[in-house]
């Protein structure tokens, strides 16, 4: 198996800062390693982790809710009809807030809503919801919607989820991230968390480049990626 496991992960932990279980208990690397994932998911949107969710705007309601476990909104699409198969369909712009309490006070007769703005936030870790999408113009009719979002996956545990994409595929980023983490919590030597948060910087770029940059391209459309390489001086 390509990657790294849960278990190994702890392992490695240990044998790279040369600290037994004493201190690094179980618990302790369980944190650690749910702040190196959590820090992953924020520094970069992994394709992995693209999800969407489909419903019914309910009509004279300007929000509905954002799925559980979202971390990020990538979009939203209404469609002209109760059916996703059938009906066409628009992006709503994304505006700030206070742009759309300007806009409904001056535009308060319900329509096909045009923009979208984020409010709130999960509350309490038996939170259904991660916030909200407030919607102008207030919806007129029951509209089915589409909600494109990153979601947070399930965290890497001990037999019950011992792998995740990231593990398996980003297993010296995610190492190194936890090595950071750890000797942070060791306090030091300084030295190592600097080696090894610049490792993780390094490799986080490298998915970078991928994630943000060789999946976002097409031969056909782009052309061939190309290194470019400096004329030698006549």
């Amino acid at each position: 198996m390509s990657g790294i496991s849960f278990s190994d992960l702890k392992t490695q932990i240990r044998n790279y800062t040369e600290v037994s279980s004493t201190v690094l208990s179980d618990s302790i690397i369980e944190n650690i390693v749910l702040n190196a994932e959590y820090r992953i998911y924020r520094d970069l949107p992994l394709d992995a982790y693209r999800a969407s969710t489909t419903g019914n705007l309910v009509t004279n309601q300007d929000f509905v809710n954002v799925p559980a476990g979202a971390l990020v909104v990538r979009g939203v699409q209404v469609y002209d009809s109760t059916s996703v198969t059938t009906g066409t369909n628009i992006w709503l712009e994304k505006k700030d807030l206070t742009f759309l309490e300007e806009y409904s006070s001056a535009n308060t007769s319900t329509a096909k809503p045009k923009y979208y703005a984020m409010k709130g936030g999960a509350t309490g870790n038996g939170a259904t919801t991660s916030g909200a999408i407030l919607l102008s113009p207030v919806p007129d009719s029951t509209y089915e919607y589409q909600i494109h979002y990153n979601r947070i996956p399930d965290k890497l545990e001990a037999s019950s989820n011992e792998t995740s994409f990231i593990s398996l595929n980003f297993p010296n980023g995610l190492l190194y991230c936890c090595l950071a983490e750890t000797y942070g919590y060791l306090k030091g030597p300084a030295d190592m968390l600097q080696l090894y948060e610049q490792k993780y910087k390094q490799e986080i770029e490298r998915l970078g480049g991928e994630q943000l940059g060789s999946r976002k391209r097409d031969d056909y459309a782009d052309g061939t990626a190309r290194i470019p390489v400096n004329s030698p001086t006549p």
